[in-house]
């Protein structure tokens, strides 16, 4: 028997339905495959710039911040071997014949995606395993193709790993991952919520509704590992995945296909607490001399859920509209501010999200001046307040920009990001998650 009442109907990103009364267990990270399978992937999946190696060599430009060792260059034709360095790295890093490693030549050889075998993972207790074994094995790899000097050894390490470990990070490494280093985590349970949304949206493709659910995916299962998903909290976690990240009841879409062409972000607000209390959500409680109506909730974890929801369409139809991502600053602010005014309920997260939105604002558009939305993520002294709610809205607005940034997503993004993008479950997963999620819905 499910442990909640709550039942959605699950939709795509174009609106499309996918089933009906699915219980919200079913989109746990403890239940759902398609989440399993994304959170493995992000922890297997390396990218490897093997044209980054190359000119690394044959510059001596290693170690990133304009380090140039002169006289030490080395010039390999490493993408043209690629086929021989991928063959190498995946007889290095599989454990045994059969298991999950895979090795991938991508844009004619100039990338590698890898991912490393579950086994070596399971072996040990960090998941920085996976970079770590394939940035060795590709030092391997280069030495035995190109029958390199044991004198050359160290330039070889250091266009691979970049300044690691002379830093505690892998500076001006050609190797990369989603995840960063355990020590750039802010404590337990952020290696999740320490990805920007820069990756988020140039792994999506730039469809701003995946590159909400991928985000929301990550922060709400991030939400279980740090104890935020525990006792009466689970649900109001679920509920927020479901509604704000995955379109349950095709909310998000119906917020945004009626406000899209003219509507500003009053009028989302206007829609999401219409739709609130059409569906029982919210009800009036008293209406005051002036006209004012005060709403009350018998249930406020699905009313986050809803102002959620709303916050997201909210991000799109004013992010959209602009197709700028530097509004999402005031989005999180006005669209909180007004919803709290128009219902006398707390806003998203019960103020958290609003506050983040002051922070960030001033932090993007005051002290720094150039932190654009795309270098934020849930781990960031700025956006890590909100339990899950904000850094899906970043993202889609990331997503929605049309180049009005220096720092594009593409440009902060790089490889990883692009590579990355080459698996279906990370580009597309609303509708995996969803079909996970329905395949299920009779077990949980």
């Amino acid at each position: 028997m499910p442990k909640f009442p709550d039942k959605v109907d699950l939709y795509d990103d174009r609106g499309a339905l996918i089933d009906t009364k699915v219980p919200i267990e079913a989109l746990s990270p403890l239940y759902n495959s398609a989440i399993k399978r994304i959170v493995s992937i992000v922890k297997r999946a390396v990218a490897v710039d093997l044209k980054g190696v190359e000119r690394a060599l044959a510059t001596g430009a290693v170690g990133g911040r304009g380090c140039i060792i002169k006289g030490r260059e080395l010039k390999l034709n490493v993408v043209a071997n690629a086929a021989a360095i991928a063959d190498k790295i995946e007889k290095l890093i599989r454990v045994k014949p059969g298991d999950d490693t895979q090795v991938k030549i991508l844009r004619n050889g100039e990338n590698l995606l890898v991912m490393a075998p579950s086994a070596r993972l399971e072996a040990g207790v960090e998941y920085t395993t996976a970079l770590t074994a394939v940035a060795s094995a590709l030092c391997c790899a280069l030495i035995e193709t190109f029958n390199i000097s044991m004198w050359d050894y160290d330039m070889v390490h250091a266009a691979v790993w970049g300044r690691y470990p002379q830093s505690v990070d892998t500076m001006g490494a050609n190797v990369s991952m989603l995840l960063a280093v355990p020590q750039q985590n802010e404590g337990m349970g952020y290696a999740l919520r320490n990805i920007p949304a820069a990756h988020i949206a140039t792994i999506t493709r730039k469809n701003a509704m995946n590159a909400a659910a991928l985000s929301a995916i990550l922060e709400q299962t991030a939400m279980y590992e740090m104890g935020d998903a525990i006792g009466p909290f689970e649900r109001y976690q679920l509920l927020g995945l479901a509604y704000q990240g995955l379109n349950a009841n095709n909310l998000v879409y119906d917020l945004v296909r009626e406000n899209g062409k003219s509507g500003t972000l009053g009028d989302v607000v206007a829609s999401t607490v219409k739709r609130a209390a059409s569906d029982g959500v919210i009800k009036p409680l008293k209406k005051l001399p002036s006209g004012y109506v005060l709403y009350a909730s018998d249930d406020i974890p699905l009313w986050n859920a809803y102002a959620a929801a709303g916050l997201l369409a909210g991000t799109m139809v004013t992010c959209g509209a602009a197709r700028a991502m530097q509004h999402i600053t005031s989005v999180l602010v006005y669209y909180n501010d007004l919803i709290e005014r128009e219902t006398g309920l707390p806003g998203v997260d019960f103020g958290r999200a609003e506050g983040t939105g002051i922070e960030m604002s001033f932090f993007s558009h005051s002290i720094y001046g150039g932190g654009n939305p795309c270098v934020f993520h849930g781990n960031h002294i700025v956006t890590r307040h909100s339990k899950g709610f904000v850094i899906p809205c970043v993202s889609a607005a990331v997503a929605l920009d049309a180049g009005t940034v220096y720092y594009a997503p593409e440009r902060i993004s790089g490889v990883v990001g692009e590579v990355l993008g080459e698996i279906p479950e990370l580009r597309q997963p609303l509708r995996y998650v969803n079909e996970a999620a329905s395949k299920i819905k009779g077990e949980v």
